[in-house]
């Protein structure tokens, strides 16, 4: 199943996607909760309320007329990790670590599959990067490699948008990670059990169309299974919280000269069978300084 939180009317509603329509979920099964974080966090029993609401006839609305938002758009967390693929971590001069590299990402900084990503004024060393994400479904701890895929709801697309020099402002990556608008996430959360191999997903990225970025999820060096077992060691995972493993080689930031993202740039992220983030950059509005 592809779930979704959408914009309809100005009003955010959880919708399930079938071919180029979105069922409006709440509308037809009012007994639903009303945001996708509730709702998986309701476990086997929401579902089979969404499958109930599958069946009934109405309630949909044409994709092109929605505007699809992030499926979580407020994580509890986010979890990022940083050199995880082989390639990218030659084109970076780094060694392949022991232990995963962890870092957050604010949660502020998630928006929408088609959102505009917004380029600082205080820096134009703006790179993406793709990344396959998935979201925890049940609230768990200690969690066996051999059981993680229990605790994982679906799995999704994000663009882990990176102000390079910002990043390296601090040993952590945080503030370089997390500006506002530099986690576009989606288009939908496809389930797990849609998923047949998480880890054999081909992922790339195009930015104006030129092909920046083409691998693979069997090329990760710590996959999802070992992500949660690692994290659930340190601390609670919660439904909702956003972990994304990772990105391949071909940033910006290793480019000569770098290829740095401009306004105007559109950045396209595909992931196989779950769908595509595309996004314009653009200046940040000169307004945005008190909301």
């Amino acid at each position: 199943m592809k779930l979704a939180t959408f914009s309809h009317s100005g009003r955010a509603r959880v919708g399930l996607v079938h071919d180029d329509q979105v069922l409006d979920l709440v509308a037809a099964e009012p007994e639903l909760p009303t945001t996708l974080l509730e709702l998986i966090a309701g476990g086997p029993d929401a579902i089979a309320l969404v499958k109930r609401a599958a069946a009934r006839t109405g309630y949909r609305l044409a994709l092109r007329d929605v505007q699809l938002l992030a499926p979580i758009p407020r994580p509890g967390k986010v979890l990022a990790i940083g050199v995880n693929y082989a390639d990218h971590i030659a084109e970076m001069g780094r060694e392949k670590p022991e232990h995963p590299t962890v870092f957050n990402k604010q949660i502020t900084c998630v928006t929408g599959p088609h959102a505009p990503i917004h380029l600082p004024r205080v820096s134009s060393a703006l790179d993406y990067e793709c990344e396959l994400a998935f979201v925890i479904g049940r609230r768990c701890r200690h969690v066996p490699k051999e059981r993680a895929r229990e605790v994982i709801a679906g799995y999704c697309a994000m663009n882990d948008v990176t102000v390079r020099d910002w990043q390296v402002h601090s040993p952590t990556w945080t503030i370089g990670k997390s500006f506002d608008t530099h986690g576009p996430l989606g288009p939908w959360l496809t389930t797990a059990d849609s998923v047949q191999d998480p880890h054999a997903l081909g992922l790339r990225t195009f930015v104006n169309g030129e092909p920046r970025q083409n691998s693979n999820t069997r090329n990760l060096v710590f996959n999802c299974f070992d992500l949660v077992a690692y994290l659930s060691t340190a601390f609670t995972l919660e439904p909702g919280d956003v972990i994304s493993t990772g990105t391949p080689g071909g940033v910006a930031a290793a480019m000569k000269p770098p290829k740095w993202l401009v306004a105007g740039d559109v950045v396209r992220v595909e992931i196989d069978q779950l769908g595509v983030l595309e996004n314009k950059v653009i200046a940040e509005p000169a307004d945005s300084a008190l909301l």
